[in-house]
This record gives structure tokens, sequence and C-alpha cells, in this order.
């Protein structure tokens, strides 16, 4: 396969999980923690992108995403392309250092 054909997605995961009790919050730190060490980014503080290299990629961060699911909550994915990851609007706040939103920008982590 060439360089060209390589089409870059962006892998979104939201995700609203209790925080009640002490299990619970354990849960949730340990999905947050594995998730920024599987190279994903916190977008908000329940969404996190990472970026794959074409739908090969996009397939192994979904199943290792699906092997770390806590015991309860609601945890959603979504896959995009770059150039739609590029059309995203900050409207209210700064986006983090390691982001850059733009038509002609990509990040690489």
């Amino acid at each position: 396969m060439k360089a060209e054909d390589i089409r870059f997605m962006w892998l979104m995961v939201f995700f609203d999980l209790p925080v009640k009790s002490k299990e619970q919050r354990r849960g949730a730190t340990r999905f947050r923690n594995f998730l920024r060490d599987d190279g994903f980014m916190m977008l908000q503080y329940s969404v996190y992108a990472r970026i794959c290299r074409g739908q090969d990629a996009v397939e192994k961060h979904t199943k290792r995403v699906r092997l770390q699911l806590p015991k309860e909550g609601s945890v959603r994915t979504l896959q995009i392309t770059d150039k739609q990851y590029g059309r995203m609007e900050l409207m209210l706040g700064l986006a983090p250092k390691t982001e850059r939103v733009g038509a002609s920008q990509m990040v690489l982590l």
C-alpha cells in the first residue's frame, strides 16, 4: 500500500461513568488512564480522541477500548476522517497544547 493510500482517521471516545462509590471512581480513573496511556488525548473531561493511521488501526484501538470497559456506565466511540476533525470548531475555552484544530493541520502523537 502506498503512503498516499493511507487515510488518517480520528477515533473518539465519549463516556459517562458513575463516580458515587470509591469502586466506581477507581474504575473511571482506570479507564481514563488507559485512554491516556493508549495515545488518546483529552478534549473534554469525558471526551478523548486519538489519531489512527488507517482503518486497521481504528479497529485495533476500538478493540483495546472494548477490553478496558468499566463494569457500568456508558461508553461510545466514533470514527471520523482527519478532514472532518479539522472542521471542528472550538467555540469557548482553549485547546490543549497537544491539539491543533484546523483544516490543514494534523496532530501526530
